[in-house]
């Protein structure tokens, strides 16, 4: 086996055979287990030291789709699929019998994003959007951060999660201009919005546009602070012929292209998805410049 470059990370042979041995000298170990061992083993942290071991396990994941190792069986169920999320059981019945929220934009603001770092906050945020989400949920592996968002009379009128950028996009490659080695030293400073859903009964005009703007100058100030490191672009896909991306091109998000019908993960270009549109918003001046320099993390 020849090095390779998953996770952000080089993975060598030695590396690989180490990891191999790992998992035969602790056959009892789950994946939790070994991903925080490597983690710990390699010092992988993020900025601010906080142990990347959800890193650690998808890069065992990846290493196990080329067939380079065979990770043991999981041990607790998968509530996301791949595409829609399995709605919790919870969700059988209505999750919520709100009134119809069609006011004018002023009357709800002040607007209030709480950050989703709680297990109570992070189960409202899987109902929601197992419920209303037409992606449904997903658990963001990696560098993320999600909002629930609450009205000035603490109605719930939103929901928002960012998490890792696309490791290749043409469209945003191309508007960034950097190359493979500068997209690899930088990629950690874009964010996806992955998901961005106005509750239902909620019909405000403005609104999405509003907190999109919101959302950028708090997710500016948050992600420093949690993983170390400044964001320098944000983006999101928006599947053509079901969205028109109204809010996001009402919020200054730059339209770069659309996507050619692939998945993310489907690195043996099998799998057929719906074209999206792309779409870009700065978070730094002169972003591009700064995500085209080589080996400058």
């Amino acid at each position: 086996m020849e090095n390779v470059f998953l996770q952000g990370r080089l993975v060598t042979p030695e590396q690989l055979d180490w990891i191999r041995g790992l998992m035969q000298a602790h056959p009892n170990w789950g994946r939790v287990r070994l991903s925080q061992h490597i983690a710990q083993e390699w010092n992988w942290r993020n900025g601010v030291g906080q142990l990347k071991d959800m890193a650690a396990r998808t890069l065992l994941l990846k290493l196990e789709r080329r067939q380079l190792l065979t990770l043991p069986p999981r041990r607790y169920a998968r509530v996301a699929g791949s595409l829609k999320a399995v709605p919790p059981k919870v969700a059988q019945g209505p999750l919520f019998d709100q009134p119809p929220i069609s006011e004018c934009l002023h009357s709800l603001l002040p607007l209030e994003l709480q950050c989703v770092d709680s297990p109570r906050r992070r189960q409202s945020l899987q109902q929601i959007l197992s419920r209303y989400h037409y992606l449904g949920y997903q658990r963001p592996v990696g560098q993320n951060l999600s909002y629930l968002v609450f009205d000035r009379q603490n109605r719930q009128v939103a929901a928002l999660v960012f998490g890792a950028a696309a490791w290749k996009c043409a469209p945003r490659d191309g508007w960034i201009g950097w190359n493979a080695l500068a997209r690899q030293a930088h990629l950690h400073q874009v964010a996806n919005n992955m998901r961005f859903l106005i509750m239902p009964w909620v019909k405000v005009q403005a609104l999405g546009s509003h907190l999109l703007a919101v959302a950028a100058r708090r997710l500016a100030e948050d992600w420093p602070q949690r993983y170390g490191h400044p964001l320098y672009l944000l983006e999101t896909f928006v599947e053509r012929g079901r969205f028109e991306g109204t809010c996001y091109r009402a919020a200054d998000w730059i339209w770069v292209g659309q996507t050619q019908g692939r998945s993310r993960n489907d690195s043996q270009r099998l799998l057929q998805v719906p074209c999206k549109d792309v779409y870009l918003y700065p978070l730094q001046p002169h972003c591009a410049l700064l995500l085209q320099k080589e080996g400058c993390p």
